[in-house]
């Protein structure tokens, strides 16, 4: 018997690849690998938990290594990973050792979100599935002898509560703050700060140096063409172009701090600068911090985890939720 050859369907390069059996080939991401009960290089713990069922909605939690007699609360950071919304997971290697990093230098109680990728779940499901763990996170908040996760009773200080996330996790991070500015969390909870880390935003129109030549071809417009076909407004929606016409003003951000970090070769570099000065000329009422690292490019601080540029960017960022 010859092995069956399954019959392509489409394929989505460099990213997957699609069956006609329905069934999708990753081609990019790092592989899966278990939590640990104890990193041996930073004394961070983790393990994985389900958030719901059904939906199937699950996560990895991160612990800092905790003196005998620690009784104060830490922040928690809700994270969110990048991948294109196709690709990656907060089960992958590349995702683990950098959370384990910002874990121990931030102290602060992690939750790394596991939402559905497309193009099995196309959007708007992961942003449904990331309003569903963050509110499962502020229902910590209410003791009401449901079940609950106890190193978030225990450690997680529910009036410090930070969004994270890079590329596509830091779009899903700023949507999710922007819907923590309009909506209630359980628990009345409010976010106290969001770090976009090289965020995935694009447009119709080219804007700084983005090429106009090809624009409608470039990568970041046919991976969200790819995810969310049936956006309303394309790639102008407001989640994926947070300034097109009649998109929800940036002052309405959750929260009261904001970083957001930029990479010099990133092609989306100058939408995450026009982002941060649109938030500041907003009358949004915090603290916004622009970080601009030369010579790298996108997501080098989980790609390039060993440089020099990944662990100071890493440092930045922990010292952000201290």
């Amino acid at each position: 018997m010859g092995s069956i050859v399954k019959e392509l369907e489409k394929e989505f390069l460099p990213f997957v690849r699609i069956y006609k059996d329905g069934s999708v080939e990753r081609l990019l991401g790092s592989p899966y690998v278990p939590p640990s009960p104890q990193d041996p290089e930073t004394g961070v713990s983790s393990k994985d938990i389900t958030i719901s069922e059904n939906p199937s909605i699950s996560a990895r939690l991160y612990l800092p290594k905790l003196e005998e007699t620690h009784h104060q609360k830490l922040p928690i950071l809700v994270y969110y990973h990048g991948g294109g919304f196709c690709i990656e997971s907060a089960f992958s290697y590349d995702h683990q050792r950098f959370l384990n990093s910002l874990v121990a230098q931030a102290q602060v109680v992690a939750v790394s979100v596991e939402y559905r990728l497309a193009p099995e779940n196309l959007l708007p499901i992961a942003y449904e599935d990331s309003w569903a763990a963050l509110q499962w996170v502020a229902s910590h908040s209410i003791d009401d002898g449901v079940n609950k996760e106890p190193w978030l009773m225990n450690h997680g200080d529910m009036k410090r509560v930070y969004l994270g996330g890079d590329s596509a996790g830091a779009n899903i991070a700023h949507n999710m703050a922007m819907k923590a500015g309009a909506e209630t969390l359980n628990g009345g909870v409010k976010i106290l700060g969001t770090a976009l880390t090289h965020p995935y935003f694009w447009g119709s129109g080219p804007i700084g140096s983005e090429p106009s030549e090809g624009h409608d071809k470039a990568l970041p417009y046919l991976v969200w063409n790819f995810v969310y076909p049936t956006a309303p407004g394309g790639i102008d929606n407001p989640m994926i172009n947070p300034f097109a016409q009649g998109a929800p003003s940036l002052a309405g951000l959750g929260g009261s701090r904001l970083l957001v970090s930029v990479a010099e070769k990133d092609e989306l570099r100058d939408r995450g600068v026009s982002y941060y000065d649109l938030v500041r000329k907003s009358n949004w009422e915090g603290e916004a911090e622009l970080v601009q690292v030369d010579g790298e490019d996108h997501a080098f601080q989980i790609l390039q985890f060993e440089t020099e540029s990944a662990k100071t960017l890493t440092k930045r960022l922990a010292s952000f939720m201290k």
